[in-house]
């Protein structure tokens, strides 16, 4: 108590400068005991996050740890779900694999964690609240050590000036007793001071483990990350696999080649169905092609076709809703079933003034087709020149075909302006169209099978949906995903075709509906005369008028 008392009288006569205060510290240790407190800051507060970061519940075995994961979890409901949706459909496969690669995705994460609790976090943690704060302990000890030294020396003096005035004969015991206090207090400061310099010397030469600290965290990291990236480039090509192998893929808004690729097949589904469709209860309807079919029932039918199930008795009772459904395949494709590369040959040779050479220029550009788009367009044409024998019911003559087809079949791969596209590359477009349709056995020789796979559809496969009516389907997935392709290439929808018609009846076309004479919707300066195959190799032909 006494000592205390000592102590606390020394630090006030320092405080207001009647006594000395002695620093016992080199001024090298003094910079280290102000950087003990900013590195005892920063080692907490990251090692506060760290463990933020954790998704592990910490200080528990690997198995516990595994069990709260969130990655984990997801492993499991992933893996539970292909069980409920089977192994024999494609988003069954995928949850399962999936499911499997984050379970090792998530031992990993495990693996990960332990590792940086137990070679980053805990030493952090230890360094933070553990060896700095001895240090810093030690420190105030050493101050209360200095106190109760400069007291002693204090009193000490004080006596030893009292014994040295005149009136006193000789130093008592008392002066003695406080010169061995004092050098007692110098010697347990100077142990003090020893250990307190060593320690802080010490933790100077650690910094370079303590910088290791956060190596070893950036490596681990690199290292996990380098593991479930291996995971996972190894998964991707099953995956990719699965996914190409699987033969239910929309067609709608793809390629034609990835379609037919993917599909097997040689014609396109939507067209092939939609065709067939249509020679069964189409051939004799008015303004097929021509009529908008309603939005709801179209929009049905592509979805039906997309997913490959289709109830052909719903839509044998509505052409209309056919026909917009073939239209609209042809549209959405992101290159047009005659090509942007032929886009210019194709204007050039519906140029040509002459009939012969224009059919026979028609001839070059049809012959350099792509395989795949020259099958699918002689399948059409083929139909549409079926189709004309019934004109005399349907209205369709070849002329009104090529007007509300053409822009389906060719159009410019840059952004068409309207005005131009309802005149210049309308006309030349219908010019195109018209006369291959009027000659598809010249063109085209030979008879054509519409049914090819029967039944309007692919070969017979695995209806996962037994909500719907099942029917051959092309090799189509589920998914809804539309290819991205340019907007800007699209023709007219099909809302326009009346508009583009009332253009051809105002720039000199013959008139079209029930009430219409008869004859092809074409312009009164254009003859067009039928061709035999031979004037292709310049043989003489006759011509009617």
């Amino acid at each position: 108590m006494k000592k205390q008392f000592n102590r606390m009288r020394q630090l006030a006569n320092q405080t207001v400068g009647r006594a000395e205060k002695t620093e016992v510290l080199s001024d090298d240790l003094l910079q280290v005991e102000k950087r003990l407190d900013l590195v005892k800051q920063v080692t907490h507060s990251t090692h506060k996050k760290l463990t933020a970061c954790l998704q592990g519940q910490q200080g528990t075995d690997m198995e516990k740890r595994s069990k709260k994961l969130p990655l984990t979890m997801l492993a499991q409901c992933m893996v539970e779900g292909a069980v409920v949706l089977g192994d024999d459909s494609l988003l069954g496969k995928m949850l399962k694999m999936c499911g499997e690669t984050e379970e090792k995705l998530a031992q990993e994460l495990i693996q990960f964690e332990f590792q940086i609790e137990r070679d980053v976090v805990e030493p952090l943690y230890v360094l933070a609240e553990v060896d700095i704060p001895n240090i810093q302990k030690q420190r105030k000890h050493l101050a209360k050590l200095v106190l109760d030294m400069d007291s002693a020396r204090t009193r000490f003096h004080q006596s030893s000036k009292s014994s040295s005035h005149p009136s006193t004969l000789q130093p008592g015991a008392k002066s003695e007793s406080l010169r061995e206090e004092m050098e007692e207090a110098a010697n347990r400061m100077e142990i003090c001071r020893d250990q307190l310099s060593a320690d802080m010397y010490s933790f100077v030469a650690k910094e370079i483990d303590y910088a290791n600290y956060f190596q070893t965290l950036i490596e681990t990291q690199a290292e996990y990350h380098r593991k479930s990236l291996e995971i996972l480039h190894s998964i991707l090509p099953q995956i990719k696999a699965h996914q190409e192998a699987w033969v239910e893929k929309p067609s709608f808004g793809k390629s034609l080649e990835e379609h037919l690729n993917i599909s097997g097949r040689e014609i396109a589904f939507p067209i092939e169905a939609c065709v067939t469709m249509l020679l069964e209860c189409g051939m004799q309807e008015e303004g097929l092609f021509r009529v908008a079919p309603s939005a709801s029932k179209l929009k049905k039918l592509k979805a039906s076709l997309d997913c490959g199930v289709l109830d052909v008795q719903e839509y044998s009772s509505d052409p209309h809703a056919i026909a917009g459904a073939l239209k609209s395949y042809l549209r959405e494709l992101p290159d047009p079933l005659m090509t942007t590369e032929l886009y210019d040959e194709w204007i050039q040779a519906s140029n040509v003034q002459d009939m012969d050479k224009r059919l026979q220029a028609l001839m070059t550009a049809c012959e350099k087709l792509p395989t795949d788009n020259l099958n699918n367009f002689r399948y059409l044409v083929k139909f549409l020149s079926k189709l004309t024998e019934y004109q005399d019911a349907n209205k369709m003559t070849p002329g009104n075909m090529a007007i509300v087809l053409g822009p389906n079949l060719l159009w410019t791969h840059t952004e068409p302006n309207m005005t131009e596209m309802m005149t210049t590359l309308s006309l030349q477009i219908v010019s195109i169209i018209e006369p291959i349709i009027q000659h598809a056995d010249w063109f085209f020789p030979g008879e054509i099978e519409f049914n090819l796979t029967g039944c309007y559809g692919s070969p017979i496969h695995t209806n996962h949906n037994s909500n719907y009516s099942s029917m051959p389907s092309p090799d189509m997935d589920q998914s809804e995903r539309k290819q991205p392709h340019d907007q800007s290439r699209r023709p007219l929808s099909v809302a326009t075709d009346n508009m583009m018609l009332e253009f051809y009846k105002k720039d000199g076309f013959q008139e079209v509906g029930p009430c219409a004479p008869k004859g092809p919707l074409r312009p009164v300066w254009w003859d067009v005369r039928p061709v035999d195959r031979s004037a292709v190799t310049g043989q003489p032909v006759t011509h009617t008028t």
